[in-house]
């Protein structure tokens, strides 16, 4: 840490006293930046869905102590300036954004406005933060690792409505659930997980899965499973952060997530030349629907069970989470018979950001990202992306460029509606 070495504060009976007027016990300035430092290092690290608010909760948790914070952000960092009793503490922070263990973003949120409140010791406030920092894992890697197969067939459904589709990606949804565990426990392979994830996949499907068009096109069956690892919500968290003033942050999140599809591109591209075939193998036709309506509906419970396992969301929030997910695919079914793919897509999302930001509000509520999270899955559009650039690869322009501009199109829809929703329910603030 650097900055000033002034350490007086001013006192009142031996309190400090507070910008609001309260006082409390005086709080070390050494120890209430390492403290905000550490929350903000938790808070960067589950930020892959964005950045917009760490600003703002860690200056609330500051304010319990009396102090006040400043803040450079970008994805994976930020340079955090407190100021307390005088005296200025500057300390630069780095995370690598994830969305892995949001059962830590729902600790934090009632801790943080215990905290904000004031009268919360340093010393309790310094326990409480670790041992959520610090708590293992809700469930074990072979729960997690059901739950990213869970979350693959849940979604195949989308991508063709047929029981081939849903038995492939059962399959190949395992072989992505292995290769995400043992990314876990050796870090090396985590930074080419998409890239060897795809590449698995797509030599499966291309020598066990894509026999015939009768089961549909080659990167249908690919897309459930790698759909774990498919930025479509980075590229509108992304869109989002642009939106909303953050410039800095949304185009380095951009660049992250073009970056990743490029990834997963190539590792289908090596599979095709792995396999000996040619790049016409990537065709996207998709087979005659036999699904059921209602196993299409019952889908929606195995995607959001697997996205609860998946990313270590607390499970007394599945029901919420559920009601989220049936609510959003209800309006968007809905508002796309009235005004088309792209207007159903906004008003799903508006309507998704404002639902989210109303539940949210009160401390002990789920946070408004663990709210909008399933719903915004089913809203996402990497894989348009993907297929956009695999179908330019097979030789298919019209159709590759047609997904990309669709892609493009769907992301400023996702994130301006979700901002819109969200800014509609959000409570005035008092004039000063």
């Amino acid at each position: 840490m650097s900055g000033s070495t002034a350490r007086e504060a001013r006192m009142d009976g031996g309190r400090a006293v507070r910008p609001d007027g309260g006082s409390q016990e005086a709080a070390p300035l050494e120890r209430v930046t390492a403290l905000l430092a550490r929350l903000t290092g938790m808070l960067l690290a589950a930020s892959g869905e964005g950045a917009s608010e760490i600003e703002q909760a860690v200056a609330q948790v500051a304010t319990g102590f009396g102090a006040r914070t400043s803040m450079v952000l970008v994805p994976d960092g930020a340079t955090l300036t407190v100021s307390l009793g005088g005296g200025t503490e500057t300390v630069a922070v780095r995370a690598f954004p994830d969305v892995a263990r949001l059962d830590r973003v729902a600790a934090l949120k009632p801790w943080a406005h215990r905290v904000s409140l004031g009268g919360t010791p340093l010393a309790e406030a310094e326990r409480r933060l670790a041992a959520i920092d610090d708590s293992p894992a809700p469930y074990p890697w072979w729960l997690k690792g059901l739950g990213i197969v869970l979350f693959s067939v849940g979604f195949a459904p989308l991508m063709q409505p047929t029981w081939y589709e849903i038995g492939s990606t059962a399959v190949l949804g395992l072989v992505t659930a292995v290769l995400a565990v043992a990314a876990g426990r050796w870090p090396r392979l985590s930074r080419v997980l998409p890239l060897v994830a795809s590449a698995a996949v797509s030599v499966l499907v291309l020598e066990v899965f894509a026999r015939t068009p009768a089961h549909g096109g080659a990167v249908l069956l690919m897309l459930p499973a790698l759909f774990y690892f498919v930025p479509g919500d980075l590229l509108s968290a992304a869109a989002a952060e642009l939106a909303a003033g953050f410039l800095t942050t949304g185009a380095v999140r951009l660049v992250y997530a073009v970056f990743l599809l490029l990834q997963l591109y190539l590792g289908v591209m090596l599979g095709v030349y792995a396999t000996g075939g040619d790049t016409s193998a990537l065709f996207d036709l998709a087979a005659h629907a036999d699904l059921p309506r209602w196993a299409t509906f019952l889908s929606w419970v195995l995607f959001t069970v697997g996205t609860v396992l998946a990313f270590a969301v607390p499970w007394r929030l599945l029901l919420p989470l559920l009601g989220t997910v049936y609510l959003t695919v209800a309006v968007q079914s809905g508002a796309t018979k009235l005004v088309g793919e792209v207007g159903g897509t906004f008003v799903a999302a508006a309507v998704l950001g404002a639902l989210a930001t109303l539940v949210a509000r009160g401390p002990d509520r789920p946070p408004r990202l663990l709210l909008a999270l399933p719903g915004f899955f089913t809203l996402t559009v990497g894989s348009l992306g993907m297929r956009g650039l695999t179908s330019l690869a097979g030789g298919h322009p019209v159709r590759g460029f047609h997904d990309l501009l669709s892609m493009v199109t769907t992301v400023v829809a996702i994130s301006v509606g979700l901002l819109l929703g969200a800014v509609l329910a959000q409570r005035p603030r008092p004039l000063p």
